[in-house]
């Protein structure tokens, strides 16, 4: 892989990503059609405002329900493989809604069925998507790469819609599912024909149940990824209306047809085209704090000129803006996530990030959906803004962490483990003990540094971590802390990150010793020996277990 370093295009002149990049423009194109046909071929079987806005929840939901076991197979599994699996999901479920669409069999109830499933198909490939990006490109490119992943969506949406809403005008919904189908077929095949040569791990795969545990454990102790996912679900939930009231906007507040629906939703595109090329001068000038909190008003001014404009110009005016100001406001967040999050959890993060946006969006259209049935549509655009900016405020008690992919780099542990017993990978719990000589005019100092040491070690998988201090001498310390098996321990030094490193050699500089005594103790040791068939009945007080 070739280390260039350009501007925002360079990243398209590797081979594998400019196919996958262009293809996927494709697949979104064929995505934001469906959501075109199923939105207004819900208007046309049923006369219920929830209902429509319930298609955007269809489409979502899954991406909130699926992403996190989805992001667990993408990094324990070949991300190549995860990404085929979904897309040809997707692409069987969007043929049999066709057919279904076809035999006139469907109902707003089978609608909303299939457009889950699809998007559960997407959630499956998204992550793994996401994650293999960075296996696609130059470190150097990387920002670039994950700021084209973004702008790959919003060129589909900028023409994507409009196209979507001329084609269920002249050939019905049913040609809409079937343009999403074939949507998918491109993007297959670029990734079927990606030739991936990832480094192989040195440990088996983890289970999922505890991959996906251990993913939620690193964002849940990883102050920056805990900000970001916060953010993301309210900006979520509360940005909802535009997509979700979409079809009503153009229907009610217009007077329009689904042609108009297209060009409201070509129109927001358009603006999140340009906004992502503006993510990158603007942080340079505001920084992330200060940008995104600009961009979140900047949602919710479009939005309440949406509210009160019963003119098609004025309404895709004001969704441009919000459309440009919705798309920095989720590239911030996304760019964030990826620059910080080690790459060994980097697809559950990514799958954690995804689930908390579109989860807030799924809720958001089910919420704003409701007081369009209660107020009124322009009503619930207007109580959106409001929520709008309101949130700008509350977001900077939540500040975004400087992105920075160098903490985030990977530090190889060279101490070689002392081991006496014939330990397997489900040995455990493993109990380890370092202990500390503090000079005590130093012990705060110490403590402090301590904190940053914890927060390492419960991102990377250690639990029951505790700091305890001799009563009987004052410079003695001791850092102790479990893990469940043999296996998570080994793990555990294999996720070591320069930030990591960093904390922890801190702490060190402060001990007086300067060679830390670590102990690591079996927990539970009767499955380190064994009975001997021809010894004495241990009932009986014979010794009859040896080691092993």
């Amino acid at each position: 892989m070739t280390e260039r370093k350009g501007g925002a295009f360079a990243p398209l002149a590797e081979p594998v990503f400019r196919r996958i990049w262009i293809t996927s423009v494709l697949a979104n194109f064929g995505q934001l059609i469906l959501g075109v046909g199923a939105a207004w071929e819900m208007t046309r079987i049923t006369a219920s405002p929830q209902m429509v806005a319930m298609v955007q929840t269809a489409l979502m939901l899954p991406l909130m329900l699926v992403a996190v076991p989805a992001g667990a197979i993408a990094d324990i599994f070949d991300r190549r493989k995860i990404a085929l699996v979904g897309l040809g999901f997707s692409m069987l479920c969007a043929a049999v809604l066709t057919m279904l669409s076809l035999g006139g069999l469907t109902t707003p109830w089978t609608l909303l069925a299939f457009c889950s499933l699809i998007g559960a198909g997407v959630a499956l490939y998204s992550p793994a998507w996401q994650a293999s990006i960075s296996e696609q490109v130059g470190n150097e490119n990387l920002p670039a790469a994950i700021a084209l992943g973004t702008v790959s969506y919003n060129l589909a949406r900028s023409f994507g819609p409009a196209v979507g809403g001329a084609i269920v005008l002249l050939a019905g919904a049913q040609a809409a599912f079937a343009m999403n189908a074939v949507g998918y077929l491109p993007l297959f095949l670029a990734f079927l024909v990606w030739r991936r040569t990832a480094a192989p791990s040195r440990l088996p795969p983890e289970q999922l149940h505890r991959a996906v545990i251990s993913g939620a454990r690193y964002a849940f102790h990883a102050a920056q990824i805990r900000v970001v996912l916060i953010r993301s679900f309210l900006f979520g939930l509360a940005s909802a209306s535009s997509s979700a009231l979409a079809p009503l906007v153009a229907k009610d507040l217009l007077n329009g047809n689904a042609a108009t629906f297209g060009i409201l939703l070509g129109a927001s595109g358009v603006g999140a085209v340009a906004g992502a090329f503006l993510v990158a001068p603007a942080t340079a000038r505001y920084g992330s704090q200060r940008l995104a909190s600009f961009t979140t008003l900047g949602v919710g001014l479009g939005f309440a000129v949406a509210s009160f404009s019963r003119s098609t110009p004025l309404t895709c005016a004001g969704l441009v803006l919000a459309g440009a100001a919705s798309i920095m406001t989720i590239a911030l967040m996304n760019v964030s996530v990826q620059l910080t999050a080690p790459r060994w959890v980097a697809a559950r993060v990514l799958s954690l990030f995804s689930s908390a946006l579109t989860g807030g969006i799924a809720l958001g259209a089910v919420l704003w959906g409701m007081v369009a049935v209660h107020l009124s549509v322009d009503m619930a655009l207007l109580a959106s803004a409001g929520t709008l900016c309101v949130l700008a405020l509350v977001s900077r008690f939540l500040p975004l962490a400087v992105a920075s992919a160098e903490g985030a780099a990977p530090f190889e542990l060279t101490n070689e483990l002392e081991v006496d017993l014939a330990l397997t990978h489900r040995s455990g719990p493993v109990v380890i003990e370092v202990d500390y000589n503090i000079d005590p005019d130093h012990a705060r100092e110490f403590y402090m540094a301590m904190l940053d040491v914890q927060r390492s070690r419960l991102r990377n998988g250690a639990f029951d971590w505790s700091l305890s201090r001799d009563i009987a001498n004052a410079a003695h310390w001791t850092d102790r802390y479990l893990c469940p098996t043999w296996g998570d321990y080994l793990r555990m030094r294999d996720r070591f990150t320069l930030a990591d490193q960093a904390a922890h050699e801190l702490a060190r500089t402060l001990d007086r010793s300067k060679s830390l005594q670590i102990r690591r103790r079996l927990e539970r040791p009767f499955g380190s020996v064994r009975w001997r068939a021809n010894s004495p009945d241990p009932q009986q007080g014979a010794i009859g277990f040896i080691a092993p």
